[in-house]
């Protein structure tokens, strides 16, 4: 299977997740809690399932990993990871910043990401297969040069978001940039990817909230790791260093 296939695949599962959504923005829905205490609506299950949909019909021996329904194991070695709707607390709220993530992984690491930030008209695509590459809305895009924290734009979603050893650190980091945005959810990322944050910095991601961000940041540049700088794998703890400039990531990781 071609790159540009599942490129020109990755939009239509976009899309279908923002129809399915979009008729529950701003429109009441329902919440429920999860064992995790994280809230969820028919808009996420919804979306989810439109994805499903297209992948069970295109894609039926690739792998999914989704945060509303599980996992599907393929025979493929290939893994389509969804978040349905990144910012589920955003978006109950009405705010238009949320998003729905999707990723593909080969050999463990993701290939092809997307952020779909359907209220906002927003959509990051990017790719690490051959000439690392990024877009947003179509335009390519490029994180932009920074020669310090000191002179960094950052954003974090919420500092009571972290752990206590973990807020130590994001305290650490965030005393020394330039200035700190809270809110935003997978929109900092893409933001970043399109020059205009410089790092963000977050604990307690799984999979399907860190996937897709990593080939939108690689593609526009930028470094997307660990807490310990080593790439995002599927076994990785949850802590997420991202940055438009090799310089800011260094000296992030010197005061982590």
């Amino acid at each position: 299977m071609s790159i540009e296939a599942d490129i020109i695949l990755i939009q239509r599962l976009a899309a279908a997740a923002d129809r399915a959504v979009a008729p529950y923005f701003r429109a009441q829905t329902p919440v429920e809690q999860k064992a995790d205490q994280s809230p969820v609506t028919a808009a996420d299950r919804a979306a989810e399932t439109a994805i499903r949909t297209i992948l069970g019909t295109d894609r039926p021996t690739d792998g999914i990993y989704g945060e509303e329904y599980g996992i599907s194991r393929g025979q493929s070695g290939r893994l389509w990871v969804i978040d349905p709707i990144d910012g589920t607390r955003g978006f109950i709220a009405g705010r238009p910043l949320y998003g729905t993530l999707i990723a593909l992984i080969e050999d463990g690491r993701p290939i092809l990401g997307l952020i779909s930030a359907g209220a906002a008209g927003d959509r990051w695509l990017g790719c690490t297969v051959g000439q690392p590459r990024a877009v947003l809305n179509g335009k390519p895009i490029r994180t932009r040069s920074c020669s310090g924290l000191s002179l960094a734009r950052a954003g974090s979603t919420h500092p009571l978001a972290f752990s206590a050893a973990g807020h130590a650190a994001f305290q650490r980091v965030g005393r020394s940039v330039a200035d700190m945005l809270f809110g935003g959810d997978c929109h900092n990322y893409g933001l970043l990817a399109a020059g205009q944050l410089d790092l963000v910095m977050e604990e307690n991601l799984k999979p399907y909230d860190w996937a897709a961000l990593v080939p939108v940041i690689e593609g526009a540049g930028g470094l997307i790791t660990d807490w310990k700088g080593k790439s995002l794998t599927l076994a990785s703890e949850g802590r997420v260093l991202a940055a438009g400039d090799a310089r800011v990531h260094a000296e992030a990781m010197e005061r982590i």
